[in-house]
């Protein structure tokens, strides 16, 4: 048996999030768009699961069909069996992330980004399999205070922290 490694870019598209994820069972699709739409008023979203067993189709659904279509041709890219992909927009992973582990069919989740996004992706010939991913570039220093203030402002702004007192 032969291994070959391939690095597979599915970066999301420019206002975007994508979440990736292994999971199992058909079910899927169902629990996962059910998730998505229970977590947060107003989002869109567009998924694509990678079945690895019967007649192996990529399932799709969600509410957005650009997402959908944008999440399929990911999918397709990664080609791994039991591999999801989800694209969110009008809503952040840190929205659905919570209600997401729950789901029973998800087994792992790989990366929840906005940056650019590779997976690593082992193929044997009779299969493919998510190794691993890298998210966004490489480290360029270490925050020094303001890039903590600037860092603690931004979550304020963004409505994540209460609000300091004046």
């Amino acid at each position: 048996m032969d291994l070959k490694l391939e690095v597979v870019d599915v970066s999301p598209p420019e206002g975007t999030n994508i979440i990736l994820a292994t999971s199992h069972f058909i079910k899927t699709v169902e629990d996962v768009y059910e998730a998505l739409s229970d977590s947060c008023a107003g989002i869109k979203f567009g998924l694509a699961f990678c079945e690895s067993s019967g007649p192996r189709l990529i399932r799709k659904a969600g509410n957005d069909p650009e997402l959908v279509e944008a999440a399929v041709e990911r999918a397709r890219r990664i080609a791994a069996g039991h591999c999801l992909v989800i694209l969110v927009k009008d809503a952040w992973p840190v929205n659905v992330l919570p209600r997401l582990k729950q789901v029973p069919e998800i087994v792992t989740l790989h990366a929840a980004t906005a940056n650019p996004l590779k997976v690593i992706v082992a193929d044997i010939g009779e299969g493919r399999g998510i190794l691993g991913v890298i998210d966004g570039g490489t480290p360029t220093g270490v925050e020094e205070e303001k890039d903590v203030k600037e860092r603690i402002e931004f979550l304020r702004k963004m409505g994540y922290k209460h609000p300091l007192p004046s």
